[in-house]
């Protein structure tokens, strides 16, 4: 295919401006001017329309392919919530549009659906109150030890150190540091949860919060983990859930209830919006009661007349961690599903996607290894570790499930499996769907046996080929030149 450069025709337009009815301006100084051609492609409408909807045909989407991508719950996006966010009640209000004018109400439809948003995630969550301000997971991250850091300061206690285990998201470590906090990290125990010993080794009054995954990268939901939080409570901690796994425990556990003080949630995860490309994302931030007055502005409140307005003057707030009110389109899908969905159907949708992931463990548990004997949640973890000793490593089983028009689970992560293939069906993939996907993991698993070459070559069939990754990562060709 080609590039949009090479397809350049010079004079060529896709449109024809008239001639101008007002003086023409004084030309630029040569100064301002560019001293070489930009070399823009010149393209008709019908040249621009067909380039990009043929390159919008070789992307891999929830809409067109199954998408197992372990921890980060792809699962199909609802349309009629696309519709909901086009509502042109919702989608032509600007930000700064007066809450009440007039005796018009102008953003009260708003309002309300960012302040019932909140009440939902409070009580699905066990969390006294939320932001709904963070743009995505490790921005709800980076708000919620701000947070942390906020309640110690105001306490007067000065604390070093978070403590996150092996099989936690990457992001958080790198959360903490950021936020001014030394990283602990704790290593997975034969059993697969977090070593007791050594978690009891490195708690003390110096830290300040404990970061846990849960259920965890390796799809295990820690029985200790009351236990754990109780320890943290003990020396002063505060615990911190990462919310993106939330998809298992929707309606079977509150993270509250756990004795968690700081719940972050990816709407765009376990709410059904779109995921993927950068964005759009939303990270929402629930707390504790003894967190609530750190929450960042403005807040949504109702009043006693049954309106809706921003609160801005709250003196312990971290103050702002995004431009307005966060991003209100996802948000406004997810408030949607859940409405739609109920409590009912969100305890439903926890139970499938378990189930789902659970069945594709039984049923490939025989030709890969699992990263440890127990039942998952809501995603699988398995090495290639077995395939690896023909030469088949992760990267090529991930190559050949493209040729097959599969996105590949999750590779090489988490850290700690090795050649970790990491898989996640979600609750709306159909028993047909996972039965030919896992056909087709069987497949290469007797491939990498028998045939491990083929495998190898992967993908044949795809406009890219095997790359020189190492070489790509080191020395971009990003820019097209002439």
């Amino acid at each position: 295919m080609q590039l949009i450069f090479e397809k350049h025709k010079q004079g060529r337009r896709g449109f024809c401006f008239p001639g101008p009815d007002v003086p023409l301006a004084k030309p630029l100084a040569a100064k301002y001017c560019r001293s070489k051609d930009t070399h823009i492609a010149s393209l008709s409408e019908l040249d621009v329309v067909r380039h990009y909807t043929n390159l919008s045909r070789l992307n891999f989407s929830v809409d067109t392919n199954f998408y197992p991508l372990g921890s980060c719950t792809m699962k199909y996006n609802p349309k009629f919530t696309e519709r909901i966010a086009a509502f042109e009640g919702f989608s032509n209000l600007h930000p700064l549009l007066p809450q009440l004018a007039g005796g018009g109400m102008l953003a009260q439809g708003s309002l309300e659906v960012l302040y019932e948003t909140e009440k939902f995630l409070s009580e699905i969550t066990g969390m006294s109150a939320f932001t709904m301000q963070p743009l995505a997971g490790a921005h709800g991250e980076l708000t919620g030890v701000m947070l942390i850091a906020a309640y110690h300061k105001n306490n007067g206690s000065r604390r070093k150190y978070v403590i996150v285990p092996d099989s936690s998201h990457g992001t958080n470590p790198a959360s903490a540091a950021i936020a001014g906090y030394q990283v602990i990290v704790i290593p997975t125990g034969k059993d697969g949860y977090m070593d007791l010993e050594q978690y009891k080794k490195h708690l003390n009054n110096d830290v300040a919060a404990v970061m846990l995954t849960c259920p965890d990268t390796l799809g295990i939901f820690n029985p200790h983990i009351k236990e754990i939080a109780d320890m943290a409570h003990q020396v002063g901690a505060l615990m911190y859930y990462d919310g993106a796994n939330l998809n298992a425990l929707l309606g079977k556990a509150r993270p509250g209830d756990l004795g968690f003080d700081v719940v972050h949630i990816n709407l765009h995860k376990t709410f059904g919006t779109p995921h993927g490309g950068g964005g759009p994302g939303a990270g929402p931030v629930g707390v504790s009661e003894a967190l609530v007055d750190f929450l960042p502005i403005p807040r949504v409140v109702r009043r006693s007349d049954a309106t809706y307005a921003l609160e801005y003057h709250r003196h312990k707030s971290i103050g702002y961690i995004a431009p307005f009110y966060g991003n209100f389109g996802v948000i406004l899908k997810a408030y949607a599903y859940m409405l739609c969905l109920g409590k009912d159907g969100l305890i439903e949708a926890a139970e499938l996607a378990v189930l789902n992931a659970n069945y594709c463990q039984v049923m490939l548990k025989d030709h890969y290894d699992l990263a440890f004997e127990k039942n998952c949640m809501h995603e699988c973890v398995f090495s290639a570790a077995r395939q690896a000793k023909n030469g088949v490593h992760a990267i090529d089983i991930a190559k050949y499930l493209i040729d097959k028009g599969y996105h590949p689970p999750t590779v090489y992560f988490p850290l700690i499996v090795k050649e970790a293939l990491m898989i996640e069906p979600t609750e709306t993939e159909s028993k047909e769907t996972i039965d030919a996907f896992i056909e087709v993991m069987i497949e290469i698993a007797g491939l990498a046996k028998d045939d491990p070459i083929r495998v190898k070559q992967a993908p044949l069939h795809m406009p890219i080929k095997r790359l020189d990754e190492t070489k790509a990562a080191r020395e971009p060709n990003l820019r097209w030149k002439p």
